[in-house]
């Protein structure tokens, strides 16, 4: 197998460090709100990744850790805590928080057919593991005492910069952090804070109540489960010049090896071309997506075809192709079920070298995809094909043997004329209005017929629509 290494800007060979099991951290979400469909995307990445690795007949030891103390509303060193500031906005305490919205993340997760890791491990359960990490750090000379807590000394650490390629002198004072006059250098990181008596979560130190820095979590769960060194670290783009740069000083620091071999990153969530972004209001959950009549395995057929490393920019209008692409593609699987046919045997070869091939190519799902579709329509019709495509399925996890969708349009006979011509009037003022780029409007029209029973279709042709 090869997989693209941040660390090197290369496809690399894969070989485990301890035989044949392969030790994974992936960094977890912030329990604070509801996973966009943007953070899932970077988890369905990781779930392949996990359905690859098994698919090659490695083994897993897989840690993903759930952040629900630590993170600053800034990502840095200063800002409120997120489950603090969701606590007040919430009139709950953090860990009613954390617990929600925790059970929430793991109920999509699931429901998007990602493999739970072999271990989740939530960063407040780890106070002691991290206390410990940092006085380790403050022994070796890496950490420092200032009024408001412990930072790391990047000064002290000359490859601070190896994985996002950044250099110290182009880390301007304020440009990541607030300016602290107390800190040796303005991108010194805060490792532990030092708690006011005001603030809601903190623990008892060696420096005083306090609680730990974002960033010291990873590392400190990332050593007590998979050792010194691992194999491979997962997250997204966004983790690169932070907190992956940050992992790798502290980890580095008090061990004396970089934690991973290999930094895998999946790419960003764009929406209709733009940045997703919740202060921009356009991020959606996997919950209003269902409002809007599409299934989490829909939205994990549209993620799978972009490769993890490519921005996928998301649109309804790619949601409705994803949807009637997946059920046309278990249409044609279907055609080759209970069918014997000794000549499918023949072509099942050529696909899954074709297959295995993608897959171990840094994860190139969308053309193993494309292997999948050439099979299901192949002319020969095959129980051997059928069967090759289940075992795809245990890469792709789209649970390909479920049966199509019913087939449910209400015939045009059965349909009241003047609620027909309401609803043709509709779908051309959407049209406009989607050509106009009122994107807002379309989406009005679009609730609104839903809100009627009336599911509508983007073809090529033309939009259709469907009653029940």
């Amino acid at each position: 197998m090869r997989f693209y290494n941040t660390l090197t800007r290369s496809r690399d060979e894969f070989t485990p460090l301890d035989g044949n099991t392969v030790r994974i951290y992936s960094c977890g979400p912030t329990v604070y709100s509801y996973a966009h469909i943007g953070n899932l995307r970077t988890y369905i990445f990781m779930d392949l990744l996990r359905r690859s690795l098994r698919y090659n007949g490695y083994k897993l030891k897989h840690v993903m850790n759930i952040t629900d103390v630590g993170h600053l509303t800034d990502d840095a060193d200063d800002g409120e805590d997120k489950m603090e500031k969701a606590s007040r906005e919430q009139k709950k305490t953090p860990w009613e928080i954390a617990d929600y919205y925790t059970k929430v993340f793991l109920e999509d997760t699931a429901a998007l057919n990602i493999g739970k890791p072999e271990i989740i491990a939530k960063a407040t359960d780890h106070i002691p593991e991290m206390i410990a990490f940092v006085e380790g750090l403050c022994e070796k000379g890496y950490g420092y005492e200032t009024s408001d807590g412990i930072y790391y000394d990047i000064g002290r650490f000359p490859e601070y910069g190896r994985l996002s390629r950044l250099k110290l002198d182009e880390l301007k004072s304020g440009a990541r952090v607030e300016i602290n006059d107390e800190k040796r250098h303005p991108a010194d990181f805060a490792i532990w804070k030092k708690a006011p008596k005001e603030h809601i979560m903190q623990w008892e130190s060696p420096w005083g109540m306090g609680y730990p820095g974002w960033h010291i979590e990873c590392s400190a769960m990332g050593l007590k489960y998979l050792g010194e060194q691992f194999d491979i670290h997962t997250g997204g783009v966004d983790h690169i010049p932070i907190h992956h740069e940050n992992e790798i000083a502290q980890s580095e620091g008090l061990c004396g090896c970089i934690p991973a071999v290999f930094w895998m990153h999946g790419e960003f969530m764009l929406v209709d071309g733009g940045k997703m972004s919740k202060s921009l209001g356009n991020t959606y959950t996997l919950a209003q997506l269902a409002e809007r009549g599409y299934s989490p395995g829909d939205f994990r057929y549209f993620c799978l075809n972009a490769h993890y490393r490519q921005k996928l920019n998301f649109t309804f209008e790619g949601m409705d192709s994803a949807k009637k692409s997946l059920d046309n593609l278990r249409k044609a699987i279907v055609s080759h079920k209970g069918v014997e046919n000794p000549e499918g045997g023949e072509l099942v070869a050529g696909f899954k070298a074709e297959f295995d091939e993608a897959v171990s190519d840094d994860l190139n799902i969308p053309k193993a995809l494309g292997v999948v579709w050439s099979a299901a329509r192949s002319e020969i019709k095959s129980k051997a094909i059928y069967d090759f495509i289940q075992d795809c399925d245990a890469v792709l996890g789209l649970n390909l043997d479920k049966p199509p969708a019913a087939e449910d349009e209400v015939p045009a006979a059965d349909i009241d004329p003047a609620f027909d011509a309401e609803i043709r009037a509709a779908i051309e003022a959407r049209a406009a209005a989607k050509k106009a780029k009122n994107y807002a409007e379309a989406d009005r029209i679009r609730d609104m017929l839903a809100e009627k029973g009336v599911t509508l279709t983007d073809t090529k042709e033309g939009t259709v629509y469907k009653l029940g």
